[in-house]
């Protein structure tokens, strides 16, 4: 199976996805995380000063991520074109175009999980984002583009790590 993890930032995706690829039914999955601190260093802006070819690059990295089989990964597309629909320098038709080409990608995931920041504080990792407001914006953002854009199936969880695993384990 192909897993994704959906979520705005700071909720828990890259724990989650390694907490989850210990557990015996996917103990022999790849587990891939994002790697927003290379790429930031490689001066890609991020978050609000996302870039169009910026977003095209955190969307090859999820494309790349959907050729594997048996992977969890930390990120979706529904999270890029999140970020994208959200950029201050991305015009609207070029939103538009991205996400109408991202979600071409949609039925490639077999499963996504939605992962909630209720109740989860906001950390800061020296490169997210860390206004509460942008964080909420996000989440509502991916909350839209996983109603309009259904995935083939979709798990919504909230909690703890454990109560996390313990619903997606419960639902698959």
């Amino acid at each position: 199976m192909k897993i994704g993890l959906a979520g705005t930032m700071s909720v828990g995706k890259t724990t989650l996805a390694k907490a989850l690829g210990e557990t015996d039914p996917f103990k022999d999955y790849s587990v891939q995380t994002e790697r927003s601190r290379y790429l930031n260093n490689l001066g890609i802006p991020l978050n609000t000063d996302s870039t169009l070819p910026g977003q095209f690059i955190f969307l090859a990295e999820r494309a790349s991520e959907l050729l594997a089989n048996n992977i969890i990964t930390d990120r979706t597309i529904w999270d890029v074109c999140s970020f994208t629909l959200s950029s201050k320098t991305i015009t609207d038709f070029e939103k538009q175009a991205f996400v109408n080409a991202a979600m071409h990608l949609k039925d490639y995931y077999d499963l996504v999980i939605y992962v909630s920041p209720r109740g989860v504080d906001m950390e800061d990792n020296g490169i997210r984002e860390t206004d509460l407001g942008y964080r909420m914006k996000i989440d509502w953002t991916i909350q839209e583009a996983l109603k309009e854009y259904k995935p083939k199936r979709l798990i919504e969880v909230e909690g703890t790590t454990e109560e996390r695993i313990a619903t997606i384990l419960q639902n698959i």
